[in-house]
């Protein structure tokens, strides 16, 4: 059975890096999918691949991760502002960041609208009742 598990920004804002990190690596430890509203700080993202690459070990084959954060390019001048306010008072909530166990989660394609997840199949064939 494969769990998605959903974190909202309100429930890491107010964590530090470690605490973050922390929770994450939980959760895709527990073999769950994480779909996090927002994103990670680059220094955080780094810190959470750094530490599951600690943590490799016969049972945790690491992690996968893919951020989609839509851009409009078009965007005018005053929208851009207004936008970047919004971010420094309310945080990144922008973008969804997916992260799984790699045991799991065998590719991410991502383009900026959307994002495509290949998982490894269970091997189990279960039989439809009809």
């Amino acid at each position: 059975m494969l769990t998605l598990q959903f974190v909202p920004y309100s429930e890491i804002e107010p964590l530090n890096t470690e605490e973050r990190i922390e929770k994450i690596i939980g959760i895709v430890k527990g073999k769950n999918i994480v779909l996090m509203q927002g994103r990670l700080k680059v220094h955080e993202e780094t810190r959470l691949i750094q530490e599951t690459m600690e943590q490799i070990d016969k049972n945790f084959k690491g992690i996968e991760i893919c951020t989609i954060y839509p851009e409009d390019k078009e965007m005018q001048a005053l929208r851009k502002i207004k936008k970047e306010f919004y971010r420094l008072v309310l945080g990144n909530r922008d973008g969804m960041t997916i992260i799984g166990p790699a045991s799991v989660i065998k590719e991410i394609k991502r383009d900026p609208n959307k994002i495509q997840l290949y998982t490894f199949s269970s091997g189990k064939k279960t039989k439809r009742r009809r």
